[in-house]
């Protein structure tokens, strides 16, 4: 899995344990829907780490506890 299915899995779990979905996370975190779903595009290849801490915020969580999941410990290089 690549870092950016990670981030987008961990945003999509935390949505699910909230109860809330991926368009309220972008209304509390100040960002447009469209940045939010464009996120989950995998035709898109990024995620730029200005949107993770703006979308971070909104949920009231830092960024070491977005990033503190087995998920992200057990992530493979990207280095090809």
């Amino acid at each position: 899995m690549s870092v950016k299915d990670m981030v987008v899995e961990r945003f999509c779990e935390l949505c699910r344990e909230r109860g809330i979905r991926l368009n309220e996370l972008a209304n509390l975190a100040g960002v447009t829907p469209s940045t939010v779903y464009s996120m989950t595009d995998p035709k898109r290849r990024d995620v730029s780490i200005v949107t993770v801490k703006k979308l971070c915020d909104g949920l009231n969580i830092s960024l070491g506890q977005f990033f503190s999941t087995p998920g992200f410990e057990t992530l493979e290089q990207e280095i090809q």
